[in-house]
């Protein structure tokens, strides 16, 4: 099934005018199920309950903040940017279980993931989403995200 009702709605030119705010609005639901597709994918047998638990790890900003540090090196100057610029917004809020720099740099994240869904560049979504995928699969990741 193809989805194609939003295809062409947001050139390169209009994403960048967003307010990085609105990428990161964009991003965190497109990254949430990534994340979820990526778990079910790989835990068709498991409950709900247990799902949605895996998938707090993955989404927090604690998380997104750690995976961030490790694809930054194979982002490209447009994607760090547009990172910078999502990391530097203030938002005006800060949720319980993060610090302000953790929330920051996962406000960053989800900017790109925003900004690379939006203008429909599927190739550098998809590497970057293999990466994270990489990263959670080291023991050592693996083993501070899964409960």
């Amino acid at each position: 099934m193809e989805i194609d009702l939003l295809k062409g709605k947001f050139n390169m030119q209009d994403a960048n005018a967003l307010n990085p705010l609105v990428l990161a609005f964009v991003g965190d639901a497109v990254y949430e199920v990534f994340v979820r597709t990526f778990l079910v994918s790989n835990n068709r047998e498991r409950c709900v309950h247990k799902l949605h638990k895996n998938a707090v790890e993955f989404v927090k900003a604690h998380a997104q903040s750690e995976f961030m540090k490790n694809i930054q090196q194979y982002l490209n100057e447009k994607e760090v940017s547009i990172y910078k610029r999502g990391r530097n917004a203030k938002s005006g809020t800060v949720p319980k279980n993060a610090n302000v720099q953790e929330y920051r740099m996962a406000t960053g994240f989800e900017a790109v993931i925003g900004f690379l869904y939006l203008t429909e560049e599927t190739e550098r979504l998809n590497y970057i989403f293999k990466k994270i995928v990489e990263i959670y699969d080291k023991q050592e990741v693996k083993d501070e995200f899964k409960s």
